[in-house]
């Protein structure tokens, strides 16, 4: 019988911690939930443990969630793991702070545990997806799943807030294809030519709305706007720190596959259309 999937979830308030840490385990998944961390020491165990995702909570005693954060992607040996920021602060400045320092997933208090649940098993889904000639059965392994997430919400009864999803675009059903780049955004999988990628859920969108405007040129406004719901006026990294590991794991399927997203100097990213 396969493991389920361990989460680490760092988290001061006693109640929003218990409450959490039972939505997960009713969901399907271990939890090793604590009080607060050290950096030395937070890292330290997650590079032994390697857990799933992990679950961390801004405002913390001591070394506070974004130090915990930056410590984590420091490391050669817990740079991947998925991590998603639960916290109060829900300004567009602090989204964008995380994202930069980053975060994979932002989600403000108070959220619904059916939403904490999805946001969890698509960050651990793509996460445990290795890249490999195109195979239905990725989708199936690593997280929990719909069931798992049923299961939460029907033990938490009421005291799971509403689910807020994001919007989607119209036509789930039509795949996207941009040279030997293809998408499906019913399916949430990507591929290059027969090579799935491993691609976080950020990554995911980003790469869709970058194919659903094939050769347009795309600001960074526009980018945060459509991707992360950031509408943020400032200085921020966070797109191009994700076009940089979007090229990345496009090269590493197919040598020549991140040409395809091209720099406009000045502006922000296009996609080539290719030749289909």
């Amino acid at each position: 019988m396969e493991e389920s999937p361990l989460i680490y979830y760092v988290e001061d308030d006693e109640h929003v911690r218990d409450l959490t840490s039972y939505a997960l385990r009713q969901a399907g998944f271990q939890v090793h939930a604590l009080p607060e961390a050290r950096k030395r020491d937070f890292v330290a165990e997650c590079a032994k443990a390697q857990p799933a995702a992990v679950l961390l909570d801004i405002m913390l005693p001591g070394d506070d969630g974004m130090e915990l954060l930056r410590a984590l992607r420091a490391s050669d040996a817990t740079e991947a793991i998925p991590v998603l920021m639960l916290t109060a602060k829900g300004t567009e400045f602090d989204k964008v702070v995380g994202l930069d320092a980053g975060a994979d997933d932002y989600l403000s208090k108070p959220y619904g545990m059916m939403e904490l649940i999805s946001r969890v098993n698509a960050l651990v889904r793509r996460a445990s997806r290795p890249a490999h000639v195109s195979g239905k059965a990725a989708g199936a392994a690593g997280a929990p799943g719909a069931a798992g997430a049923a299961r939460a919400a029907s033990a938490l009864g009421a005291a799971s807030a509403a689910t807020n999803t994001a919007a989607s675009a119209p036509d789930l059903d039509d795949v996207l294809r941009a040279g030997d780049i293809e998408l499906s955004p019913l399916a949430r999988t990507a591929e290059v030519g027969g090579v799935e990628l491993a691609l976080t859920r950020k990554e995911f969108d980003l790469l869709r709305f970058l194919m659903e405007n094939r050769g347009r040129v795309l600001t960074r406004e526009q980018l945060l706007q459509a991707v992360w719901g950031i509408s943020f006026v400032g200085e921020t990294r966070t797109v191009d720190m994700h076009v940089k590991t979007l090229r990345k794991k496009l090269a590493q399927a197919r040598p020549g596959a991140e040409e395809a997203i091209v720099t406009v100097r000045g502006s922000g990213y296009r996609l080539r259309k290719g030749d289909r």
